[in-house]
């Protein structure tokens, strides 16, 4: 197991996540989504992307975030970065996107526990940085069962 991680960063509110580059499939521009009708709240809707029927989340809803102030160069690197959980495709709505990092696994901190809106059981960890945290997300812990069982649903 390498001491390494590559994280895909990206700013959600005032705060910068990361997720590993390993859960990332792709990162794509705003689209129309297809809202959905007795969907949960955090979700925003469905996309075609390529053929495929890809759920929206919108995780300013699901932590109740605030959303960035966005400048027009924000807004060009807004977009959705499409996870992959358990073998299901989902695109998680980001403010901007950062970039990829490198980060040393001893670097990762256990998360201080009133860091953000985010529950700590959603964190994997905190990385220190000049201008912060980097919070890196567990994004197999964003969902439980029920609710990736009731997302998938929503793909029919």
């Amino acid at each position: 197991m390498s001491d390494q991680s590559q994280l895909v960063t990206f700013q959600l509110g005032e705060e910068l996540y990361g997720i590993n580059i390993m859960d990332v499939k792709e990162i794509v521009r705003v689209q129309d989504t297809r809202a959905l009708p007795n969907a949960p709240g955090y979700v925003e809707g469905i996309f075609n992307l390529r053929g495929e029927i890809i759920p929206i989340i919108n995780l300013h809803k699901r932590f109740h975030l605030k959303k960035a102030s966005s400048s027009e160069e924000d807004e060009l690197l807004s977009g959705f970065i499409i996870i992959d959980v358990d073998g299901m495709k989902l695109g998680v709505i980001i403010d901007r996107v950062s970039r990829v990092v490198t980060i040393e696994r001893e670097q990762i901190q256990p998360p201080p526990q009133m860091l953000t809106g985010i529950g700590a059981e959603y964190i994997q960890g905190v990385v220190r940085q000049e201008e912060g945290y980097l919070i890196i997300l567990n994004i197999r812990d964003l969902f439980n069962p029920r609710e990736l069982q009731k997302i998938a649903e929503l793909r029919r």
